[in-house]
């Protein structure tokens, strides 16, 4: 059990960050008008929970937000790690927005997240990157007050220091509409596979006491939120730092109790640590949405060992049957690595038949990236990049036709879909999501605009019309 040292009840709370909010709220206040934020998020769930609390503060500080950073008065990227492809765009970004601070010298910008907690980043921005006001790490998060306070009189503030394995609690948080809510259970990780970052920069486990979950997903209820998702790094290993604490199942049943909760999912769990207990609750609850995302990342028990994921192909696969047999609808997706160090083509040829095997629904899949810091990064290679290209795209043309065979099985039946609002592309339909995760374009004949939009949130049974690889098109008839 992880010696961790909790945070003081409601830290932002305290007088502290108090005077900090204060004090930059009377400063925007002495504005002709409300200055504009933009806040952009990369990578994962995590990074937009923790954006919503950024935006959450700036809000309760004083600030409107704005959807670009044009016209911004301060602009924050919050970053992620886990790629280089991330880094490199956030650097192509900051480098923009010279010329906005050039226009606008009073501008501020921060860099935050999983990206800037690691040292040498955070260097490259601080001499680089000189128009930056604010670079601080995941651990500073629920200082950003003071941080903000001390931009906004003239300094250039970096704060990346480690963290202490803190929770912070009560925390605003501004969250995107209704009808999901993304509510973090835990921190951190403890596996340390080879080729992931996460627990180097996020630190190690440590899970918020259930009572402050049960809470949140409650006000969350109150304010319309009929859906909420479970985020964790592991969600699986929620509440081994804790003593005589619920297990993750235990805390899915509570969360299930909840009035005005309709549905819940969670995200992400780590194959080693599903137990028959959450699959037996997953099975029984009606409210858990029948939706697994458990990441295999090889296929080959080889380079499974290399990337200390601590389980064999055959284990993994005997949790599938058990999940199988336990909700023989389930919607299953993973994420796969492409090109790991020392993978051959013939450990690639055990990926190949693992995704014939599992028939998932969907993959995410990524050529290997190297981060500095990992043992993987350190380890050497077989294959050229060219093979790695090439294995990708057969891999992604074998899951394909996966993919659009499973959504095939959809048509002409009805899903119960809920309905996130109109579509981006395409105005006069709405979409939304089945329990599957799947999402659905939706027609609706003879109903007017305002009665598209009156749609959000709703539960409504649709009739799914047509089949795509990666969504599904269904109408829904007024009754």
């Amino acid at each position: 059990m992880n010696n961790l040292k909790r945070a003081p009840e409601n830290v932002l709370g305290s007088a502290r960050q108090r005077d900090f909010m204060a004090r930059v709220l009377e400063l925007n206040r002495m504005r002709s008008a409300p200055p504009a934020a933009f806040v952009e998020t990369y990578g994962c769930q995590q990074n937009v929970s923790d954006s919503e609390k950024l935006s959450g503060m700036l809000r309760d500080m004083g600030y409107r937000m704005i959807s670009s950073a044009e016209g911004a008065d301060l602009v924050i990227f919050n970053t992620c790690a886990v790629r280089e492809n991330a880094e490199l765009k956030v650097f192509g970004n900051l480098g923009a927005l010279k010329h906005n601070k050039r226009r606008n010298p009073e501008m501020l910008i921060g860099v935050c997240g999983c990206m800037t907690q690691q040292e040498h980043i955070a260097e490259t921005i601080r001499k680089k990157y000189k128009h930056v006001d604010m670079v601080f790490g995941t651990h500073a998060l629920y200082r950003f007050p003071e941080i903000l306070c001390g931009a906004l009189e003239g300094g250039r503030i970096v704060d990346i220091e480690g963290g202490s394995g803190t929770i912070t609690e009560n925390v605003p948080v501004l969250r995107e509409a209704p009808p999901l809510a993304k509510v973090p259970i835990m921190y951190g990780c403890n596996n340390f596979c080879t080729y992931c970052i996460v627990p180097y920069v996020r630190g190690r486990e440590r899970s918020r006491d259930a009572a402050d979950i049960i809470a949140e997903c409650e006000s969350a209820a109150g304010q319309g939120y009929r859906e909420v998702m479970l985020l964790g790094q592991n969600v699986n290993s929620y509440g081994n730092d804790l003593s005589g604490g619920l297990s993750f199942a235990g805390l899915l049943r509570e969360v299930c109790r909840i009035d005005g909760i309709e549905r819940v999912r969670f995200m992400t769990s780590h194959p080693k640590d599903i137990s028959d207990e959450l699959i037996r609750t997953m099975a029984e609850e009606k409210k858990i949405c029948k939706q697994l995302h458990l990441p295999i990342q090889s296929g080959s028990d080889r380079i499974l060992k290399a990337m200390n994921r601590k389980y064999t192909r055959a284990e993994y696969m005997e949790k599938l049957r058990k999940i199988r047999a336990a909700m023989p609808d389930i919607v299953l997706t993973t994420d796969i690595i492409c090109g790991f160090p020392g993978e051959t083509n013939e450990d690639f040829a055990e990926t190949l038949s693992v995704l014939r095997e599992a028939e998932y629904d969907m993959i995410f899949s990524f050529i290997y990236s190297k981060r500095v810091g990992t043992p993987a990064a350190e380890m050497p290679d077989c294959l050229t990049d060219e093979e790695k290209h090439k294995n990708f795209d057969e891999m992604i043309k074998v899951q394909n036709e996966i993919s659009k065979k499973k959504n095939l099985e959809y048509l002409n039946t009805d899903q119960i879909v809920l309905i996130e609002g109109r579509s981006k592309t395409d105005p006069e339909t709405v979409t939304g999501r089945t329990e599957g995760g799947k999402i659905v374009n939706i027609s609706c004949p003879g109903m007017s605009g305002g009665e598209k939009d009156a749609l959000t949130g709703e539960l409504l049974s649709v009739r799914i019309m047509g089949a795509r690889t990666w969504s599904l098109q269904g109408e829904y008839i007024k009754k």
